[in-house]
């Protein structure tokens, strides 16, 4: 498993992969392990300088081998590495660190660590990183003015960045870039020659309304806030191109952040108003339990009084009452992708971007007036 790091506050830590010393930062996944070290010390192991003697190398020629280096011959390089198994000798990752002038560690930046959808991309994104042996650096901005600085200083302590949405401005990206910080933009649109993951939005929030169109509602509320998200500027596009093509004037959106508190104070606004919708459409699956919340508390049924939708179908959704119709997006595959691409740019120093749209797809339940299929 990767070292995850949360950044709380500001992130600083010493070059090079060493431990970050901040009292607003923590390394979560190994706390007991941590724990247990600070209270049993543990029995030494292996050094470079035994592997040496052993193969009788310097440490050099040792350093190189598990460098792979092309300065060693394929005999030296068999009995350096015959000592290091036979001594069970294993490099500190501060050493290789060292060796190959890289930190060993990548950073990955939100707006927000709450909730399933973050959760969910998080898990992907360390997965992937583990699996290249890297350390991941997790800094969530929660909208401050700072946020800029502390990503150009996250970017001096990891060998490059993954951008999640509006975290920061255009003008820091660019910076980034002008660095040559390896950078890979995570539900954000395309900027320079940085790479980009994103899903596809406009066609699945089109089929969405079509669909809720299709069962004659006549009065269809958006809630959520396209200025403050690519994500969700990209499905209100989808939702006014449908309501337009029937032949409808959408209202405005009804502004809203992502988090539950948000919604429900959305959700009273549009349910316990002079007009209310017989169908609301959400920006995220948050905001539908809200709606739903809501709709209860003032005694309206769902979907007989109005119908509602959300978008990612996190794991509750299909155990709401009524099961929730939704988007389905790839939560997991999103934070892989992004490592993915990152980890190539960093190793292959690839200068050509990549684009890359995961695809998206329309889950009906009940909570839309159907019967539920899954």
């Amino acid at each position: 498993m990767a070292r995850v790091a949360h950044g709380l506050g500001r992130l600083t830590a010493p070059r090079f992969g060493s431990p970050i010393r901040h009292a607003s930062c923590c390394i979560i996944p190994f706390v007991k392990a941590l724990t247990s070290r600070s209270t049993h010390r543990r029995r030494r192991g292996t050094t470079i300088y035994e592997v040496a003697r052993h193969a009788g190398v310097s440490i050099a020629t040792v350093s190189r081998v598990h460098r792979d280096a092309d300065l060693v011959s394929a005999e030296t390089r068999e009995r350096v590495r015959r000592a290091a198994a036979e001594l069970n000798y294993r490099p500190s990752r501060l050493g290789r660190s060292l060796a190959r002038g890289h930190h060993e560690a990548t950073g990955i930046v939100f707006p927000d660590l709450s909730g399933p959808y973050y959760s969910a991309v998080i898990l992907g994104y360390e997965e992937a990183s583990a699996a290249e042996e890297q350390s991941v650096l997790i800094l969530a901005t929660h909208g401050r003015e700072a946020s800029g600085s502390q990503v150009l200083d996250l970017a001096d302590r990891a060998d490059g960045l993954v951008l999640f949405g509006q975290t920061v401005g255009d003008d820091i990206v660019k910076e980034l870039e002008r660095r040559h910080v390896p950078t890979v933009l995570l539900a954000r649109p395309a900027l320079g020659q940085v790479d980009t993951v994103c899903v596809e939005n406009r066609s699945t929030a089109q089929a969405l309304t079509g669909h809720l169109l299709a069962h004659r509602y006549s009065r269809i509320a958006f809630i959520g806030d396209p200025a403050t998200s690519p994500d969700v500027a990209e499905r209100w596009d989808g939702f006014i191109t449908a309501m337009r093509a029937a032949g409808r004037d959408p209202e405005p959106p009804v502004r809203s952040g992502f988090r539950t508190a948000d919604g429900l104070s959305a959700a009273r606004s549009v349910l316990m108003g002079r007009d209310r919708p017989d169908a609301v459409v959400c920006a995220n699956d948050e905001i539908a339990m809200s709606v739903i919340e809501v709709a209860r508390d003032v005694g309206l049924t769902i979907p007989a009084d109005v119908a509602v939708t959300g978008w990612d179908d996190i794991p509750v959704a299909r155990h709401l009452a009524p099961p929730l119709t939704t988007v389905r997006q790839p939560m997991r595959e999103l934070g892989r992708r992004a490592a993915e691409l990152l980890t190539d740019r960093i190793s292959t120093h690839r200068t050509d971007p990549v684009h890359e749209l995961l695809p998206t797809e329309l889950v009906i339940r009940s909570s839309c007036g159907c019967v539920a299929t899954t």
